[in-house]
């Protein structure tokens, strides 16, 4: 299916859910160096988060892949919902009008850790939201997967992170159901 690289506005919020592989149960964000290490890569040193900031940035990451999960259908659990909703209300957004009279979104000033992160996240899922390409960052329907991904297909259905691996797992198991006795 070619590139599943989100854009810039989605890029954090894709790459912040997949620092979990289900799949080997790899695990990007379990110690203080970890989150350092992100951090660094993804340019959010001068936000300051901390080992402090962890239980709540994975379970934010949760939350979000629950999210991108609902753009293929399925509803997002009332866990996930209430996650989202505290950490977004402590990711208050300013917004702000720039040189050629465009507004857009941005953190509050003064935000630092956590907060920080989520209002960054929220306003990049806002920025998306307005020009349609937040439904398309979905998180495969393999519950063994549930890769996040940017569907780039012409109709915006696609529902697996691969075709030619979770698409043709999950096609094969429904033939062997209606094969079977």
């Amino acid at each position: 299916m070619g590139d599943r690289k989100a854009p810039e506005s989605l890029l954090l919020v894709q790459e912040l859910a997949n620092t979990l592989d289900i799949e080997s149960g790899t695990d990007r964000l379990r110690t203080a160096d970890d989150l350092e290490r992100f951090s660094h890569d993804h340019g959010l040193t001068a936000l300051r988060l901390d080992k402090h900031d962890l239980a709540g940035l994975r379970e934010l990451r949760e939350a979000l892949r629950a999210a991108c999960l609902a753009h293929t259908g399925a509803p997002v659990p009332p866990e996930a919902a209430e996650a989202l909703a505290r950490h977004l209300g402590e990711a208050p957004l300013t917004l702000r009008i720039g040189p050629q009279g465009e507004a857009g979104l941005h953190p509050a000033p003064g935000l630092t850790g956590l907060p920080a992160l989520t209002a960054r996240l929220a306003a990049g899922v806002a920025a998306a939201a307005a020009d349609g390409t937040w439904q398309r960052l979905k998180a495969c329907e393999a519950h063994t997967c549930q890769w996040v991904y940017y569907d780039r297909s012409p109709a915006g259905r696609s529902r697996w992170c691969s075709m030619a691996v979770c698409g043709s797992r999950a096609k094969m198991r429904t033939y062997r159901a209606r094969r079977a006795p």
